[in-house]
């Protein structure tokens, strides 16, 4: 039986196709893919993610545990402020990556992937020291993000609260939103301004029609998964069990920037920290094709003289920019820019290039 989130009553009015994603049934597209990611890009799209996973940590030892599992410095948020960062295993391999919200002292929020929620509340109980309160309220939280250029816009004719001047990774505890009480942040997934919203489950659909009808001058639409990988690819944000895996490192994803080596001992911190001192074997990359084709995940990639060297990790048409561009993981003796490489695509060697990423970057 799959799992729903609140607002699957109401996907069908909107014309949504479902698909199984992680054990959820959730939207793929509604009006099609290009069409919300061109939205998104341009206008707004609303999606809902209440599919992820809420972690409540408090306690005393709140902070020592959460330095322990986590790459990046928690030390340095202030109450209101958010950071990504990563979970590691000893070997360096990435158990999931993660938003950390920090409340108040003692007090934060993790927000992690849906189809870990399970895996990672497990780990945390593991590595679990001190006096920590670890409470899931992933079933009793929805998650509705509403990102694009319009979004500020649109949001602003439901709320009061100062969102002109919430900077990017910050966030407003209590935001009254059309008498909704909701956790506003400023962050996303796609490349683009925008916002979540998490509320009560009961206040979802209430939410999500305010929404759409304040955005509806404004070229505001719902937008399913198909988008929202699209536009998060093209602006090189990793997805798990994609750009990371347990077999997959911080520093091979190229995230090495969340990556705190200075702030004391963390899961990983050994392994992750030799690859800083000695490279890393393999390295994320992005592609283009040269020739007709479009790299899908897992394909193989080689080197011209036909070695397999890696593979694709994410790769389609860009919406954005119509090209056949791809991210992949492959020996780092192989990832300067401009060098050349093949992909295997339905069993014929098409070459490729390596490029610059991020794809897309919005304009300030």
């Amino acid at each position: 039986m799959l799992k729903r989130t609140p607002l699957f009553p109401i996907y069908a009015e909107h014309g949504a196709r479902v698909i199984d994603f992680g054990g959820w049934e959730l939207p793929v597209q509604f009006a099609g893919i290009q069409k919300e990611h061109d939205a998104v890009r341009q206008q707004a799209g609303l999606f809902d993610v209440s599919h992820m996973g809420e972690v409540r940590v408090s306690g005393e030892d709140a902070l020592p545990f959460l330095q322990k599992i986590t790459t990046n410095d928690v030390s340095k948020l202030e109450a209101g402020q958010c950071q990504y960062s990563l979970m590691c295993y000893p070997t360096g391999g990435v158990v999931d990556d993660l938003l950390v919200y920090k409340l108040g002292d003692n007090n934060y929020m993790l927000v992690i992937n849906a189809s870990n929620i399970d895996k990672d509340v497990e780990w945390m109980q593991q590595n679990l020291t001190g006096r920590v309160d670890l409470v899931n309220i992933s079933e009793e939280t929805a998650m509705l993000a509403l990102q694009g250029p319009h979004a500020e816009l649109i949001l602003a004719k439901l709320t009061d609260a100062p969102i002109q001047s919430l900077k990017t990774f910050r966030f407003l505890p209590e935001a009254d939103v059309a008498g909704i009480k909701a956790l506003l942040s400023r962050t996303g997934y796609t490349g683009e301004d925008g916002f979540e919203l998490y509320v009560d489950q009961k206040d979802a659909v209430k939410l999500w029609k305010l929404l759409l009808e304040a955005g509806q001058e404004h070229g505001l639409v719902p937008a399913g998964l198909g988008a929202r990988d699209t536009l998060r690819f093209e602006a090189r944000l990793p997805l798990y069990g994609q750009e990371l895996s347990k077999d997959i490192t911080p520093l091979e994803a190229g995230l090495s920037f969340f990556v705190k080596l200075d702030k004391g001992d963390f899961i990983g911190r050994d392994v992750i920290a030799g690859q800083k001192t000695n490279g890393t074997p393999r390295k994320l990359v992005g592609i283009e094709m040269v020739e007709r084709g479009i790299p899908r995940p897992h394909y193989a990639v080689f080197n011209t003289d036909g070695k397999q060297i890696g593979e694709v990790t994410t790769g389609t048409q860009s919406p954005t920019f119509k090209t056949n561009v791809g991210l992949a993981l492959i020996d780092s003796a192989y990832s300067a820019l401009g060098m050349e490489l093949n992909v295997e695509i339905r069993g014929s060697q098409v070459k490729a290039k390596v490029v610059a990423t991020p794809f897309y970057k919005r304009k300030p």
